[in-house]
């Protein structure tokens, strides 16, 4: 466990929300109207006049600190260091509404647990395999943190260097990104760098899920590409590709085949037309949706007779 002087502390409360997201996480930050923001994971998250409200949750607060705690799931003296370490220096008010680019971010992952019991009993509890999971847990794909418990889902770069990491309750609905996440890296199992084809999901459940349901039908899941795109746009942008799959074709220039499957809803609809509308000229997109359910996970546990458990579990 770290330190923290008070010094420290008094300087990582003065920083309020909207200048850290502009200084850190500028692709996070959505503007409503006006002087009012959103985020672009929680569009009930408004901030406006140095506040910040999480409307869906009932919290708020007014600093980034109470940000990184309750929305993050940061322990106290992690959400400090984010603030004040040696990477951390505020935009000065009068430069803010130029836009700057930005270095890049630095990934924060939250501390690890030294065990996994409570994820791994929410994991499978939703119906994921367990050869599944033990795998994700031994390559570093996946870790339950603490003191939260929440799940871990890393995604790294092509040199090995966790660049991403999405944050999954188990108990609750809690879900965010650790801070200094870059989605263009977003959590995958891609073992074969030469699959031609790659599958996408909207969360990395959805992705885990999948994977399940291809060991059930006796394949190895090891050897299709599986990528989550951690998240999509909450509204359909035409031809928009998002970052986390731009990205992986970049660095895997054979793939030649997408398949969506992504959830039953406007949503994941909208977005699947997007891709379409983006890709459908370079390459072959099969829009894969759930044949029932809301989504991939919905559908693995209709499959096992989970589906009693749907309200506890729901995303």
């Amino acid at each position: 466990m770290g330190y923290v002087t008070p010094e420290q502390i008094t300087q990582a409360k003065e920083l309020d929300l909207l200048t850290y997201l502009q200084r850190f996480d500028l692709h996070e930050l959505v503007h409503v109207s006006g002087s009012t923001y959103c985020t672009r994971e929680h569009d009930s998250l408004k901030i406006s006049n140095g506040k910040w409200n999480w409307f869906s949750r009932g919290i708020g607060g007014k600093t980034a600190l109470d940000y990184l705690i309750k929305v993050q799931g940061f322990s106290f003296t992690q959400a400090v260091e984010a603030l004040v370490g040696q990477n951390f220096s505020p935009v000065p008010r009068a430069a803010q509404a130029k836009p700057k680019e930005r270095e890049p971010r630095k990934l924060l992952l939250p501390q690890a647990s030294r065990c996994a019991t409570h994820m791994v009993s929410y994991l499978h509890g939703r119906g994921i395999d367990y050869d599944v999971i033990d795998y994700c847990i031994q390559t570093g794909r996946l870790y339950e943190s603490q003191p939260y418990h929440n799940c871990v889902f890393v995604g790294r770069d092509l040199k090995g260097q966790p660049r991403y990491a999405a944050l999954r309750g188990t108990v609750g609905d809690f879900k965010g990104e650790a801070t200094g996440s870059d989605k263009h890296y977003s959590f995958s199992i891609a073992e074969n760098t030469r699959a031609p084809g790659v599958h996408l999901f909207e969360s990395a459940i959805d992705l885990l899920s999948y994977a399940t349901l291809l060991k059930m039908n006796g394949r190895d899941w090891r050897q299709d590409a599986l990528l989550s795109l951690a998240g999509v746009f909450k509204r359909k942008r035409e031809g928009v590709v998002p970052l986390a799959l731009s990205q992986y074709l970049q660095d895997h220039p054979g793939t030649n085949t997408l398949y969506l499957h992504l959830d039953n809803d406007e949503v994941g609809r909208d977005a699947a037309a997007g891709i379409m509308e983006g890709l459908g000229d370079k390459y072959t997109v099969q829009d894969r949706p759930p044949p029932y359910g809301k989504d991939v996970n919905e559908l693995l546990q209709r499959k096992l007779g989970l589906t009693h458990r749907k309200e506890e579990w729901s995303r």
